[in-house]
C-alpha cells in the first residue's frame, strides 16, 4: 500500500554497503529523504546518487539521506561503492520494504523512461553506469519520502518512469527548512 502524507514511516533495518545492519529508528530527530532506487547498475540511479552525493553539503548538517537499491549486496557493492556515499546505502535484494513502501512496478514506466530521458540514460552510460549485470527488477520505478524530525513522511514522490525522482532543489527546501 502506497505511503501518504502524514504517515509515520515504518522501520527498516537493512545491510548497508559497509557491511552494518543500518537501522531507520536511528535517524529519530532529524529530518531526511529516504530514496527508493531501481537496481544497482541502473544509468538513472547512479546518476541520481552522483547528484545527491556531489550536492550533499547544499542540504545542510542535520539532512540526511538514506538510499534504498531493489538489489543484492554484493552487486550494490559493485555499482555504489565508487559513489563514496557519506550516506546510508542499503541494499533490499528481497524487496521486502519496497512492499511496505508501495514501491510500483511498471513496464510502461521503463518503456518510458526509454524512451523520453534518452538523452539521460545515454549521458549515465557514457559516465560508466552501464547496466551490464541487472541483479534486481527491471521494472521497479523509484520513489522517495521527504520525511521531518518526528518521523512523519511531509512528501511523497512516487516515480511515473525509471529515471523520476523528486527534483532537487525540492529536496534542498525541505532540508533548509527542517
Amino acid at each position: 500500500m502506497k505511503k501518504k502524507v502524514g504517515d509515520k514511516v515504518s522501520n527498516i533495518r537493512l545491510t548497508g554497503l559497509d557491511g552494518a545492519v543500518f537501522d531507520l529508528s536511528s535517524l529519530k530527530g532529524r529530518p531526511y529523504m529516504l530514496s527508493f532506487f531501481r537496481f544497482a547498475s541502473c544509468p538513472f540511479c547512479n546518476l541520481r546518487m552522483h547528484q545527491l552525493v556531489s550536492r550533499f553539503d547544499e542540504l545542510g548538517g542535520r539532512f540526511t539521506v538514506v538510499a534504498i537499491f531493489d538489489s543484492p549486496l554484493d552487486n550494490l557493492r559493485e555499482h555504489a561503492d565508487r559513489h563514496h556515499s557519506p550516506f546510508p546505502v542499503l541494499a533490499d535484494e528481497h524487496g521486502t520494504y519496497y512492499a511496505q513502501y508501495g514501491i510500483e512496478h511498471s513496464i510502461l514506466g521503463v518503456l518510458k523512461g526509454m524512451f523520453f530521458r534518452m538523452p539521460t540514460m545515454m549521458r549515465g552510460m557514457f559516465k560508466g553506469y552501464v547496466p551490464l549485470k541487472i541483479k534486481g527488477s527491471m521494472t521497479t520505478m523509484p520513489a522517495d519520502f521527504l520525511v521531518d524530525e518526528s518521523g512523519v513522511i511531509r512528501r511523497t514522490y512516487y516515480g511515473q518512469d525509471e529515471g523520476d525522482h523528486l527534483p532537487f532543489d525540492e529536496v534542498q527546501r525541505f532540508a533548509r527548512r527542517a
